[in-house]
């Protein structure tokens, strides 16, 4: 995360939700960052691992906090975004004491964390600095630390339409799956599973539930890729 994109998200703070391909996708923000957070907890829970201390990695302003710490069970949140602006509506609406907020500069990662979380990050990231980002999620976590990286993906005609056109992605490069998994195993991760959501949208109601059973097929708005730090 560089200063390129605090500048670039500051004027988005406000108004977040609308900047976002979430309406395009049928559904709102909060919708999505439920969505996506119960579907990891139950990947966490088959895998037997307990999580206290999270980092949301590019937490922009916030939205993902009130699940990490409730359909997750974190016992502890820290957000870090490079926006100056996102950071206060973030402190201003999720703050408190389970729930820190910070830059990623102020930030000095001490190995210590039990999950680090990043939705739609990267494809802001510059490609020459991506790898530095990826260093600094390792560096956070604990020997066995699970890193999930979500991320756009234009696989998805609809989602190749919403960051096209979308004001938020406008100086976006997407990370397509196999450029995302190389990049974490470049930065000393094992991949451990991937996952693609999303494929309908969430207007659809309980109709998304057969989002469950392709999962593995290349076609949803988002994936999801959990890779651990080996101990």
């Amino acid at each position: 995360m560089t200063e390129s994109a605090e500048a670039e998200f500051d004027k988005f703070a406000e108004d977040y939700n609308s900047a976002t391909w979430a309406s395009v996708a049928g559904g709102t923000k909060e919708y999505f960052a439920q969505a996506r957070i119960c579907w990891l907890a139950n990947r966490l829970r088959e895998r037997r691992f307990a999580v206290s201390r999270v980092m949301d990695f590019g937490c922009g302003t916030g939205t993902a906090t009130p699940y990490l710490l409730g359909d997750l069970g974190a016992e502890s949140v820290l957000g870090v975004d490079p926006s100056a602006r996102s950071l206060e509506v973030a402190r201003r609406d999720f703050g408190g004491r389970h729930a820190t907020f910070a830059s990623p500069a102020d930030y000095h990662p001490d190995q210590s964390l039990d999950l680090v979380y990043s939705n739609g990050v990267f494809h802001h990231i510059p490609i020459a600095d991506r790898a530095a980002s990826v260093r600094y999620v390792y560096r956070s976590l604990r020997p066995g630390g699970i890193f999930a990286l979500w991320e756009n993906n234009t696989w998805n005609p609809m989602m190749w339409v919403a960051m096209k056109f979308g004001t938020i992605d406008r100086n976006a490069i997407p990370i397509t799956p196999p450029n995302a998994k190389r990049l974490l195993l470049d930065g000393g991760f094992q991949v451990i599973q991937a996952d693609f959501l999303f494929v309908l949208p969430g207007f659809l109601g309980p109709l998304c539930r057969l989002d469950e059973r392709m999962t593995r097929w290349p076609v949803g708005a988002q994936y999801q890729i959990l890779s651990i730090r080996e101990p």
